[in-house]
């Protein structure tokens, strides 16, 4: 686990998280060996339960297990969740919004699929030991269209089945990106001149 847990940190190291996010080793032991893990979006109850039944000894995952700890009982899901994976001897690392902000992260990964050009980070919170910039939001180009046309893009490119949307009434031309959450960046995105 320990390993795993030191390379995910060299792809998104802990620092780059957002201040209010938990990040790393939710639950569980660094020394554990680990032949099968299960890597998921969210440890829900259901994901919990097939890594137990696929024998993983370690579940990976972007959001976290433990959000605001408090107490881990069985009168909440994630208590529940928490003890069933420490009843079956799985950890669980979570690599949520430093995953996000690293450069080469979710929204440089999400800028490359939707085919955005000179991608920049919006508003960057500082630089990783190459001198990369990092932080949440990323802006880019793409040529001039209609919105509807860059809409239909991105549902083709992510497997969307349906968008929510405003028309502003302009071509679209900078786009800003941002992987989850990321509605209060708003107007970072309209300050970027997207």
């Amino acid at each position: 686990v320990k390993d795993i847990f030191e390379f995910i940190g060299t792809v998104a190291p802990a620092y780059m998280k957002e201040s209010w996010d938990n990040v790393g080793l939710n639950c569980g032991r660094m020394d554990k060996e680990v032949k099968t893990l299960l890597v998921a979006l969210d440890p829900f109850e259901g994901v919990c339960k097939e890594a137990a039944q696929v024998g993983a000894d370690l579940l990976v995952t972007h959001h976290a297990l433990l959000w605001n700890p408090g107490f881990i009982t069985d009168e909440t899901q994630q208590g529940k969740n928490t003890l069933f994976l420490i009843e079956h001897g799985i950890p669980c690392i979570n690599a949520h919004t430093n995953l996000d902000c690293a450069p080469g992260g979710v929204n440089d990964t999400l800028a490359q699929v939707l085919g955005l050009q000179d991608v920049k980070v919006v508003s960057p919170v500082g630089t990783d030991e190459n001198g990369r910039e990092y932080g949440l939001l990323r802006c880019g180009l793409v040529e001039q269209q209609p919105l509807e046309t860059f809409l239909q893009h991105v549902k083709d490119a992510l497997g969307c089945p349906g968008l929510r949307y405003a028309d502003g009434g302009k071509m679209v031309h900078k786009v800003c990106v941002g992987g989850g959450a990321c509605g209060d960046g708003w107007r970072e995105a309209l300050d970027a001149g997207c």
